[in-house]
């Protein structure tokens, strides 16, 4: 019986393991905007809410590390404060991570700088071609520019690799009328 229990929680923790993976390598897939948080309500000029010293820290000075940085960076993004969300990312140690290079090109196309960010949106996938909400960014940056065939590539893009139950494909869809193309 022992032996039984043993690989049924070895299976489970593999299963866990794998599903992870494929979830980090989808990028950060997720149905709902960020939470507010004092970063996007209170903080100014880059900065963001330390819970431990319960104040504005400068990001850079903070000693945050990147996956708090990068919360902050894609809250202050979701929340329109594009200037600010570039400023947290400079504070990563890690600037060529796909999902620092993703938010990037979120980040500059918003802000009104269409061909920087898709700079970055290309670097994201020369990071990891597999990071599927890049290449839904980059789809509806595709379709802001008129290129709906591009758009549709990406769509397509997502779906081979795995990510066709996803947010990224979901939205990237949803902005070319719903309708599969392919």
């Amino acid at each position: 019986m022992h032996s039984k229990t043993a690989m049924i929680t070895l299976f489970s923790a593999a299963s866990f393991f794998a599903f992870g993976q494929a979830a980090w390598a989808a990028g950060e897939d997720t149905t709902s905007p960020p939470e507010k948080t004092k970063t996007s309500t209170e903080c100014k000029d880059g900065k963001v809410w330390d819970k431990d010293k319960k104040e504005c820290a400068d990001a850079k000075k903070s000693g945050l590390d990147d996956d708090i940085l990068f919360k902050a960076a894609r809250e202050l993004a979701y929340a329109g404060q594009y200037e600010n969300s570039l400023k947290v990312l400079d504070a990563v140690k890690d600037q060529n991570s796909a999902r620092i290079l993703n938010y990037r090109g979120y980040s500059n196309r918003k802000a009104g700088r269409m061909e920087l960010g898709m700079s970055f949106y290309k670097r994201a996938l020369q990071a990891d071609e597999n990071y599927i909400l890049a290449r839904s960014y980059m789809g509806q940056a595709l379709l802001e520019q008129g290129k709906v065939e591009e758009a549709k590539a990406q769509l397509i893009e997502i779906r081979d690799r795995g990510g066709e139950n996803s947010w990224a494909y979901r939205a990237l869809l949803e902005s070319l009328g719903g309708v599969r193309h392919y």
